[in-house]
């Protein structure tokens, strides 16, 4: 298990879409959007229709999931997270990991919208690399440093 830098909690943190990407049955990357975030030292998601993510994940448990900054003002390379890690599937409790989400994705305090959807599937992923452009890495802190200065003095 990876440690969560807390640049990172607080990039997750600004309700970013994730590009999940599993793997099918022939080997073959297969990429979804979705709501994600932490929970303690997990990253969850949840799914209310997509049950051939959750088969795809009960067969090959490793996922990918990337961030993208929606801004970015220096001169570096634009910020994106990726993280790796392995997933473990439950049935049912979507609502409730989505209601968790809301907070980032619709605001404090908020609960998803939607109010009559089915069970569906969590996605709960242990993190085991963390990558990317971003204050999680300090070549591109030091990037990012110099385009300013240079900004600044140019």
């Amino acid at each position: 298990m990876a440690t969560i830098p807390d640049s990172v909690r607080e990039f997750l943190g600004g309700g970013r879409w994730a590009h999940v990407v599993t793997m099918t049955r022939d080997g073959e990357p297969h990429v979804n959007l979705t709501w994600a975030g932490l929970d303690g030292d997990d990253l969850v998601f949840a799914s209310f229709f997509d049950a051939k993510r959750a088969a795809r994940l009960r067969r090959d448990p490793r996922v990918t999931l990337s961030f993208q900054a929606p801004e970015y003002e220096g001169g570096a390379l634009w910020p994106y997270l990726v993280i790796d890690g392995r997933a473990t599937v439950h049935d049912g409790g979507a609502l409730e990991v989505m209601d968790h989400l809301a907070q980032w994705y619709v605001g404090p305090g908020a609960s998803y919208p939607r109010r009559e959807m089915p069970a569906g599937w969590t996605f709960r992923v242990t993190v085991e690399k963390i990558y990317g452009q971003g204050p999680w890495n300090p070549r591109w802190v030091e990037m990012d440093h110099q385009s300013r200065e240079a900004a600044t003095h140019g």
